[in-house]
């Protein structure tokens, strides 16, 4: 660990002073801050020190068999137990056991871990003989376990129990004098393995590095310089590749600082109707987290159910009561000069929504309910779902993975429907000769769009060879054709990439398919609109699939040039062809095989902490009755 600022020595002291009790032992703090870091430090300086030192994912684990992870199983306690197993707690039997996510563990297994703590005994499943064991548990949260009471999502006396010592990390923005010898650290680490021991920051770059807020903060440090060192033209880093996100909130801020905030950022966009969408966003919120309960929602707005269903009715969720006095009226979205409503539609370089703008015949469609289009182009799925996020869009199309991750960071939006898979448009090319299978990319440049089904596919790939993300270098990049060149001058090794960019890459630049999607992933795309939209509209949302659906009737002979020259990539008439004939323009239901499917992805992405958060699919899906 690093203790360099004067908040990080003092934290130091503090875990001295731990190391030598053997009382359990609460951390707090951000994700990426460190947890398991300072555990394995207060383990390694206790007098437990040659005992083993175990840390389990709390989140990670299978709800059904979380018990027999935890505590262990007889050998037929249960379908596929072949053999009797030890769980972690024995495990860790002299040592330190690490519950990390201790908040996501589920409720049976708190009661089953409390008893575990009081009577220093686990019961296997399956076995009704108690074996005694000697560990010390430290427990790790990135979540208000207070406020888990008052949810009744975590138990009070178990968390009496775990924070008999409490620890809590300040993020990397409130320890600033940790920056540069962490970055230093990360760059010694990274520059011998990329055959750059001597490499280092320029001033400017160190500069950036100690004004970035780092919300991701020591795990995000060290993809950065993991990633500068990985475009770096030579040992000395001059720029680093830093995104600003969302800025985390101090724990001093409180709501209405951080409401007000929020407002005056809106009002310095200009951004139109604030009141009227900050209104409708809680009115939503309120609405979802309470499953539709009206007097329950009211009440956590501190509003009457008869102002709460008023809104309700303005925002077209519910029908509008009659009266005898005046006729009743429909509500839409903010009205323009044309007095129609407008829908928010983004589109990606290709597919089936940018065709559907390129013909320019929705709006026919659309107009007899009051509706006109507004169009989009975004580079892919992600910003697509980040926009849905933000309020800027209302529908869109975009990949399996793109959508896991998107609910993961609470995206309102609901899968509307699919598109058939396509499996043989998503794969890896390559320039390198000696690339001939996935085994090969170990250690390799791949660069991939995060979040998106090129990354799906990757991450599939790699797992069924035994290997993890770790295991590559890799590369986070929005698609461009230019990346070919890259792989031609050897500045990246492979590319995961989807059609027609994979066909274009081989065809145009000599560039190799390393390996499809078939027998993979099934690479589906998915319509997905904003919640708040597909509540108030369903008309208008079975109105865009119809005319998805046509154009698979119609398939105009001129579509496919015209859609090649509006993207841009000059596709020579044949192969825009093919490709547009690849397209199925079938927007299908979301049947429980295909919610299974993403449910799937959801969890293999869960269980390798690439998500905050176990994610429901089923939760997410539009049921337009």
């Amino acid at each position: 660990m690093v203790f360099v600022d004067p908040i990080s020595r003092k934290l130091k002291e503090e875990l001295d002073t731990i190391a030598r009790t053997d009382a359990p032992v609460l951390i707090t703090g951000e994700t990426g801050t460190g947890k398991e870091i300072a555990a394995r430090y207060v383990h390694l300086n206790s007098a437990r020190r040659s005992g083993p030192f175990l840390a389990v994912n709390c989140g990670a684990l299978s709800e059904s068999l979380v018990d027999a992870e935890l505590f262990g199983h007889e050998r037929g306690a249960f379908t596929g137990a072949i053999t009797s197993e030890a769980g972690w707690f024995e495990a860790a039997n002299g040592g330190t056991l690490l519950l990390d996510e201790i908040g996501d563990l589920p409720q049976r297994a708190q009661v089953k871990l409390l008893r575990v703590l009081q009577e220093r005994e686990v019961v296997r499943v399956g076995s009704r003989q108690a074996r005694p064991i000697d560990i010390r548990l430290i427990a790790a949260t990135n979540v208000n376990l207070e406020r888990a009471v008052e949810a009744k999502t975590f138990r009070q006396d178990l968390l009496y129990r775990l924070n008999v010592l409490t620890v809590k990390l300040a993020p990397l923005r409130k320890r600033k004098g940790d920056i540069a010898p962490l970055a230093e650290f990360f760059l010694n680490h990274y520059g011998a393995r990329f055959g750059w021991p001597d490499a280092s920051l320029s001033e400017s770059a160190l500069r950036k590095l100690l004004d970035y807020s780092w919300p991701g903060n020591i795990r995000e440090l060290q993809n950065v310089i993991h990633n500068a060192l990985l475009l770096a033209q030579d040992a000395e880093v001059t720029d680093v590749p830093l995104v600003e996100t969302i800025a985390h909130e101090d724990d001093t801020i409180d709501f209405e600082t951080n409401l007000r905030k929020t407002i005056n950022e809106a009002l310095a966009r200009n951004e139109r109707d604030v009141l009227k969408r900050v209104t409708q966003c809680a009115i939503i919120c309120a609405f979802e987290r309470e499953k539709a309960n009206q007097v329950r929602a009211a009440e956590a707005l501190g509003v009457t159910r008869n102002e709460f269903r008023t809104h309700l009715s303005h925002m077209g969720l519910i029908a509008q009561r009659k009266t005898a006095a005046s006729p009743q009226k429909t509500t839409t979205e903010p009205r323009g000069a044309t007095g129609l409503g407008v829908v928010r539609i983004g589109y990606q370089h290709f597919g089936t929504l940018a065709a559907l703008h390129v013909l320019g015949s929705l709006d026919e469609r659309l107009r007899p309910l009051g509706f006109r289009s507004r169009w989009s182009e975004f580079s892919s799925g992600p910003a697509i779902l980040d926009a849905i996020g933000k309020g800027e869009i209302d529908f869109g199309v975009t990949g399996e993975a793109a959508t896991v991750f998107a609910l993961g960071t609470g995206v309102p939006f609901y899968y509307i429907g699919h598109e058939p898979p396509a499996p043989c448009d998503v794969g890896i090319v390559v320039t390198n000769r000696t690339i001939v299978s996935v085994d090969d990319l170990r250690g390799k440049r791949v660069a991939f769009s995060k979040w998106s089904n090129a990354d799906h596919l990757l991450m599939s790939l790699l797992k069924g060879r035994g290997l993890s993300p770790t295991d590559i270098e890799p590369v986070y990049i929005s698609p461009s054709l230019d990346l070919v060149a890259e792989l031609e001058k050897g500045v990246i090794d492979a590319w995961a990439i989807w059609a027609p960019m994979l066909s274009i890459a081989g065809a145009r630049h000599g560039a190799r398919l390393l390996v499809d999607g078939v027998g993979q992933v099934q690479n589906r795309q998915f319509y997905v609109a904003r919640r708040a939209f597909a509540i108030g509209y369903p008309n208008v949302i079975d109105a865009l699939l119809k005319e998805v659906e046509s154009v698979r009737d119609r398939r105009p002979v001129s579509l496919a040039p015209r859609l090649a020259e509006t993207r841009g990539l000059n596709l020579d008439p044949a192969a825009a062809q093919r490709y547009f004939d690849s397209l199925e323009f079938q927007p299908r239901a979301m049947d429980e095989n295909v919610i299974s499917e993403q449910q799937e992805i959801a969890d293999a992405y869960f269980s390798a902490r690439h998500l905050p958060s176990r994610v429901l699919v089923s939760s997410a899906v539009w049921r337009s009755s």
